[in-house]
């Protein structure tokens, strides 16, 4: 069970996220799950803020894409009702909110891409992209969006 892998890993699935703005945070097509962005969220507040290689560490921004993984598993829990429906991770595209300079994005991703992994095994295994930004929504580190295909 994937929720039993995460709680043996630290981690909770909380209730989904209320989106920010006019959008909905997950959607289903066909076999398909994707999620809107999610932020590092938790309980409605920010766990960290500003920007990766300036206000924050890389191994924060890390920790703070491993909350926005959990984030993006929380919705696709609530459009699809378990998370043991997932049959694989397709896809992260993750966001990271870079002082001038920082070219470690790659890294940032990885807090993500790592527990992905360690969660859903070679099922975990996805392809990615780490994009440096210079702004993200209420100065959020990280954002994340997940495609998930479903069994």
């Amino acid at each position: 069970m994937i929720e039993t892998k995460l709680r043996e890993l630290g981690f909770e699935i909380p209730e989904a996220p209320k989106p920010l703005a006019a959008y909905i945070p997950v959607t289903s097509v066909n076999n398909l799950v994707m999620t809107a962005g999610q932020l590092p969220m938790k309980a409605g507040k920010l766990v960290y803020e500003g920007k990766v290689g300036g206000d924050l560490s890389a191994e924060d921004g890390m920790k703070a894409a491993e909350i926005c993984f959990i984030n993006c598993l929380s919705v696709i829990k609530s459009e699809i009702g378990s998370l043991d429906n997932i049959e694989r991770i397709v896809k992260l595209t993750v966001f990271v909110n870079s002082a001038d300079g920082f070219t470690a994005q790659p890294k940032v991703a990885n807090g993500a891409s790592e527990l992905c992994v360690n969660v859903f095994g070679n099922a975990g295994k996805h392809v990615r992209s780490a994009v440096g930004v210079n702004e993200l929504p209420i100065n959020a580190p990280v954002e994340i969006e997940l495609i998930a295909k479903i069994k």
